[in-house]
């Protein structure tokens, strides 16, 4: 029998890969929007839930990726609040409309971020490590709590805690491909820090594997098993560019332009290592810095 999956956020960059790889798997995909482009789409206003719940009885799985952007600007109140409702509110409200159906999703597969471990140093973190402190750390708390109330609903759930995405389509490789492209790259603050990262291509496998492997529960860490400090991050992408990369970004400088934001994202050190996924079996096809760069930009770079 066909295994029918709905996806939120399906238009976005991981969504759009991950429905792709779904298909390719013969699977049925279901977007699940707050717009109608079709009548195959599930329609939901995350502040409220789902306006047709029903449709679910025909869905197992159910992956949740749908969250407000957290670096469409510089952080404020406004914002923060925004990141916040957007998923753990989102989220919750999700879970709540499961609740009046006669036959639920056998699943939930929510995104969550490696920012639950906060800014660690050195320190090496695994699925078992604790969470950190500050503001992501608090927002990926809550919204795994509320995805993991799925559970008393019979549902497995999986809270895929996702490392820096590289893609030449969004996220931070595609802002930081002008200034690199341009010879104004460099490294952020000391370079000391760790960035944990995953290829496009490799995290969008990742969540298919948690589709289908019945055995994974609870958070899963989706980084590459080879994570990079800045410093190296930085001479690679110059060399896959072939660009110099003499141009720093002070730490002072980063927090006088993008605020909170900026620690958070950019000087925190984050190293994480992808403990379940290893365990489980998972074949990583990019686990190596140079040769996911090289991979993800071979269509417009010569490399």
């Amino acid at each position: 029998m066909t295994q029918t999956v709905a996806v939120s956020g399906a238009s976005g960059l991981i969504g759009t890969r991950l429905t792709q790889l779904l298909k390719a798997s013969g699977k049925t995909v279901v977007p699940i929007s707050r717009r109608s482009s079709d009548s195959q789409t599930i329609l939901w206003d995350p502040a409220q839930g789902f306006l047709n719940p029903q449709r679910l009885e025909a869905v197992d799985t159910i992956v949740h990726l749908a969250g407000e952007n957290i670096a469409a600007g510089r952080w404020n109140d406004s914002l923060k609040q925004k990141i916040r409702d957007s998923r753990v509110q989102g989220t919750q409200n999700l879970v709540n409309s499961l609740k009046g159906l006669q036959k639920r999703p056998k699943t939930l597969i929510c995104a969550s971020a490696i920012g639950f471990y906060g800014d660690r140093g050195v320190e090496v973190l695994d699925e078992n490590s604790s969470a950190g402190t500050g503001f992501l750390p608090e927002v990926c708390g809550e919204w795994e709590r509320a995805a993991l109330s799925a559970q008393e609903l019979g549902l497995r759930v999986v809270n895929v805690r996702i490392g820096v995405v590289l893609s030449r389509h969004g996220g931070a490789l595609q802002k930081m491909l002008l200034p690199f492209k341009l010879g104004l790259g460099g490294i952020v603050g000391n370079g000391r820090q760790y960035w944990s990262w995953i290829g496009l291509n490799d995290v969008s496998r990742a969540i298919a594997y948690c589709v289908d492997n019945q055995n994974l529960s609870g958070p899963v860490n989706a980084v590459s098993p080879h994570t990079a400090t800045n410093f190296d991050f930085t001479r690679i992408l110059g060399s896959v560019l072939h660009r110099p990369t003499l141009f720093p970004l002070p730490a002072f400088m980063a927090r006088l332009v993008l605020g909170e934001m900026a620690q958070a994202l950019l000087l925190a050190s984050v190293r994480v290592t992808p403990g379940v996924l290893r365990n489980a079996g998972f074949a990583f096809e990019q686990p190596e810095l140079r040769e996911c760069l090289q991979y993800e930009l071979k269509t417009t770079e010569s490399v």
